[in-house]
Parts: structure tokens; sequence; C-alpha cells
């Protein structure tokens, strides 16, 4: 570590405190910075201003940053320095203005005034409170980074993707719009800004992504960390990339030809995970592609008190955790309505006929699985045989049909949206002749179509 001489402030005070060994008081301090305006914390120093030195270990300030994150809610992560002061080992700990307030520890609240800690009022909590409540961390000002870190050519592709979207032009500049957005505020960047249209790599926003032959075994992987509307359009190709095409013999001369997966459930995941992902946390995202499924994990869990429990029934009030991203994704039409994400994703699996995906909370994270096996609502023999033998019963008090008719309509039970080509698969017949034995059944008054061959459905008459 360099000789740093006149490096010390000459007294503590409001952003500046002392200490000449890491313990309890240090996270009490942190956490008042951190509700007030930010500050930094030496350790090795006394309150006169003597250099004491500390003694530092391998993993002495891993351990440090854990212990703060561990006793602090919502979690700080301090930016640690070593200096040698006078030939003396010094530590330096910054923390900044917290954007969502009160942080605690151990359930108490502190703000920095002068030179001194004070435990806060109920009052001043809930004002604290009341104050970021309507915000989100991407909208308050980055201070590590500036104008001059993001691309203006990434800008005025996004304003055109807006214009594209709503078919209007928009009559300002570049700055003037992010400005108007807030994404600038009081002519700074925010960190919101800066992960949208960051010039080079970003380091924040990077997300793993392989494709897995077996647990421990990959065989391509890419790491992607640039701005998130980059990431979206990436991860997307590297996934389609390793998806396998199936061929679907319909009895027409032209096979039918459709990935094993489903894009749009794919893209849905995608932008969810970039929009929705906690930027504070310092793990990534991942994605592992496998042989029979997909597994795509975001750091941070379900956000504002959402339990799997309502994510599935869809009985919940959305509430973004990065307000501003998710703003931006919609501008250009990414995100059709907020809190559905989930819900799609659910419906279109279910309407390619495959298996329920998978979600959960895991490693203080939120993980979703998406399975290429087939649903069970892609016929069985079982489910087949139980609905012919329930259906002769009916059919043939009054009307005389046959195994296949029989087939038909307990394929359009089990999904009254199901195509004549996904008929024919499931009766093991052609496109021309399933298409007979449906004109037949429309014939006897057993069926009929509701609505155009896409977008429309059949319905059981009889």
């Amino acid at each position: 570590m360099p000789e740093t001489i006149n490096i010390l402030p000459a007294a503590e005070s409001e952003r500046v405190e002392f200490k000449t060994s890491f313990n309890e008081d240090v996270i009490e301090t942190l956490v008042a910075f951190s509700n007030a305006k930010g500050g930094t914390l030496y350790i090795g120093i006394a309150d006169n201003g003597d250099i004491k030195g500390i003694q530092i270990g391998k993993e002495t300030v891993q351990n440090w940053i854990n212990e703060v994150k561990n006793k602090t809610a919502p979690q700080i992560i301090p930016d640690v320095e070593m200096l040698t002061i006078k030939g003396k080992t010094v530590a330096v700990i910054n923390v900044i203005e917290y954007p969502i307030k009160p942080v605690s520890k151990s359930g108490r609240y502190y703000k920095r005034i002068a030179n001194a800690n004070h435990l806060m009022s109920i009052d001043e909590i809930a004002n604290e409170h009341l104050k970021t409540i309507n915000s989100s961390w991407d909208f308050y000002p980055d201070p590590n980074h500036s104008l001059r870190d993001i691309s203006l050519e990434k800008v005025s592709r996004f304003i055109k993707n807006i214009e594209s979207w709503v078919q209007n032009t928009i009559e300002m500049t570049g700055l003037d719009f992010l400005e108007k957005m807030e994404i600038i505020r009081n002519n700074q960047l925010t960190f919101g800004g800066y992960l949208l249209f960051v010039k080079d790599y970003c380091s924040i926003s990077d997300i793993q992504v392989g494709r897995f032959k077996s647990e421990t075994t990959i065989i391509d992987s890419i790491s992607i960390g640039t701005d998130l509307f980059t990431e979206t359009d990436e991860l997307i190709a590297f996934i389609k990339k390793h998806l396998m095409i199936e061929y679907i013999i319909t009895g027409e001369p032209q096979r039918t030809e459709r990935f094993d997966y489903p894009l749009d459930a794919i893209r849905e995941i995608v932008i969810n995970m970039i929009v929705h992902r906690d930027y504070r946390d310092s793990s990534g995202s991942l994605i592992k592609i496998f042989d029979d499924k997909i597994e795509f994990f975001n750091p941070g869990n379900l956000y504002g008190g959402i339990t799997i429990e309502d994510l599935l029934s869809g009985n919940y009030t959305s509430k973004s955790r990065n307000k501003l991203i998710a703003r931006a994704f919609k501008e250009i039409g990414f995100i059709e309505r907020y809190g559905t994400g989930i819900m799609r994703v659910r419906k279109i699996c279910q309407e390619y006929g495959l298996k329920e995906p998978e979600f959960k909370e895991i490693a203080q994270g939120f993980q979703v699985v998406l399975y290429k096996e087939k649903s069970n609502t892609t016929l069985s023999t079982d489910l087949k045989t139980d609905l012919k033998t329930d259906l002769k019963t009916d059919l043939k008090t009054d009307l005389k049909t046959d195994l296949t008719e029989e087939l038909i309509i307990a394929a359009i039970l089990a999904d009254n949206k199901i195509s004549i080509s996904k008929i024919a698969l499931e009766i093991g017949k052609g496109i021309t002749v399933t298409k007979e034995y449906i004109n037949k059944l429309k014939t006897k008054g057993l069926i009929k179509r509701i609505g155009p061959a896409k977008g429309g459905h059949w319905e059981i008459t009889k």
C-alpha cells in the first residue's frame, strides 16, 4: 500500500467519523451516514485524530462487508479502501446517501447530525419513508458516473424506437428528452440512466449464459454486460441459437416447424429479468440451458411483499423495483402491462403444450424454469380413454359416432382453442382427413367454430 500524506480530515464532522477498530458502532455510523448525506469512516484513527493503525488479515475486509450487509436493512454494501499513513494501516469505508430510506441496523434507525449519530423518532422514520415511497433506486443520481459514460447514439436509437411505437415524432434533443423522463435529474445521470445507455462494459448489469450438457459440463457460454436494451436482444439471440427445431407432420405437402420452447415466453422472461433485477446486489443473473429445461435466475427476491402464491393466482398489485427502467421499456413497447408477465408466460406455455413453468425463490433470488416436457393437457392415452368412455354413453344415445370423432371431441374438450393441425396430431390423421371428420361433426350438430381460424374457439353443442 502506498504512503499517503495529509489525507485525513482535520476532525470528525457530519460526513466524517474516526474509529480505532471495527465494531457495532461502525455499522451504526454507516447507517446514520446512509440516512443523511453519506460519509466516510476511518478505522485506525482515534477521536482526536491520532493514527493508531490496524491489523488486517486476508478475509478481514470481506468479513466486515458481510457483517454490515447482514445487520442492515435495506442492505448497505460499503466501499472499503486500505491506506498506509505514516507507516500504519488505515481502513477507509465510504457509503453514499441511500436512495430508499430509512436504513436500519438491527431494527433501529439512526441519522447523522453534526458529528454524532442520533436515534430517529417514529415521526422522523415515517417522514423519511414518505419522501421516498413514490421513488425507486434507479431514479436516484449516480455519484460514480456522468453523462460522459453514456452513449448519445443509444439515446437517439431509444427515441426512434419510441417514435416508431407511438407513431409520433419527438421534437427535442436527446438530453432534453432524458431530462423530461427524469433519466437525467438536476443535470445528473441517474442509476437507471447509466444502466439503460451505458457506453461501454457495465459490470453492474452482467449476465452469464451457458449451454449445459450436464450440471457440470458447459459446451457454450457468453457473458453480457452492456446497456439493458442491447442485453435483451443478445440474450434472446444466444438462447435461440441453442433451441431445437421440432418438425410437425400434418399430412400437408410441407411439414410445420417450430422451436421446442415458445420464443414469446423466453422473451417475456428475459425482459422481466432485466427490468426487475435487484442491481444493488453484487451477485449476477444466470441463465442455464439444459437438454430438457432452461433455468433463469435473478438476484433479488420478489418485490413489494408478493409471494409465489400471489404470483400464481394473479391476486396482487404490481410494484416495480426499478420504476425508471420499467417505464423506459414500456415506452418502446417491450412491456405491455405491469405485473402480467408471469401470467402471460404460463398462458403461452399452456397453449404451446408444455409442462407448467416453475417459479421459486432461492438463494436470495428468483428463479423461473421452463420445461421441454409436454403438458398433460396434450392428451395422454389414459385421458383419451377416459374421455372416450364418457363420450360413448352420451353421444351414442341418439347419434352414431366412431372412435375418430370421439377423439376429436375429446381433444376439443381438453383445449377449445386447439388448431386443426394439432387435432390431426392427436387423432393420427392427415389435415385433409381431419377436416372431413370435423365437417361431419358440424353436420351432426355436435361441434361448431366460433370466430376466425386464428383467435377463435370450438364449442361442443351436444
